[in-house]
Order: structure tokens, then sequence, then C-alpha cells
């Protein structure tokens, strides 16, 4: 009986083993895949578009700035921000919010307000010798 239980116990140890190394591959894997999201997205964006109800308005938002320490700052408030998929998580402590990646360098903050759906586009600035273009 001796000789049965010592493999028994043996394979319980390497269960454990296993998946105890396949929990720290994923959370690294996890962490390596927010970090690079960051840096994707990382960028100081300018408001270009709102609609408000359907109708499309000038927008006067102050820019929003991610940076790649995963902190953001939007009109002084500022916070950390965390990529997810396709949204972006703003986490301050006046400003929470979450926004959805698109294309072309596209940040959509989308919210109702009393007059209906709001959408705020804001698009990422690219700094090329000396000037700001929006990309």
């Amino acid at each position: 009986m001796g000789f049965v239980e010592g493999p028994m116990e043996w394979s319980v140890v390497v269960n454990k083993a296993v998946r105890a190394l396949v929990i720290g591959v994923c959370a690294v894997a996890w962490c390596t895949t927010a970090e690079a999201q960051k840096k994707e997205v990382a960028g100081e964006y300018a408001c270009t578009e709102a609609r408000v109800a359907g109708k499309s308005v000038p927008c006067k938002a102050a820019p929003l700035n991610l940076k790649t320490d995963g902190k953001f700052e939007l009109q002084g408030r500022e916070g950390d921000y965390l990529v997810n998929g396709a949204w972006v998580e703003l986490n301050g402590a006046v400003l929470k919010s979450r926004a959805k990646i698109e294309g072309g360098h596209k940040i959509v903050f989308r919210f109702y307000n009393k007059k209906g759906l709001c959408e705020m586009i804001y698009e990422r600035r690219v700094v090329e010798l000396g000037k700001t273009n929006l990309s």
C-alpha cells in the first residue's frame, strides 16, 4: 500500500506545481500585454469632434494625455488608466470613465445626458519636427 500512496502523493505535488507555473506564466503574460497596450495608446489626444443627440458640434474639450506609465491627465485631473481590450478605463479621484479605442488612433467617450447620447471623439496628435498634427 505504501508504494501506491507514494506515486499518488507525487502526482498531487506535480499537479500543484504545474498549476502554480501556469498561473505565474499567465500573470506575467497579462502584465506584459497590459504594458504593451499602454504604450500603443500612450500619447496626447485632441478632441476633434463632439456629437450631441446625433448632431455634430464643435469640441472645446481639453486635451487628453495618456502617459506610458499608465497615468492620465485631462483638464488638470490626474489618475491611472488601464487598457482592457478595446477599452481605455480612466480611474482618478474625481474622474472615472471608459472610452472605446477605435481605428485611426481615436478614443471615443460615449455617455448620456438630458439631450441624449453624447460622443466625444479624441484623435492622437503626432509631433514631427516641431509641428503638431493630428494623426
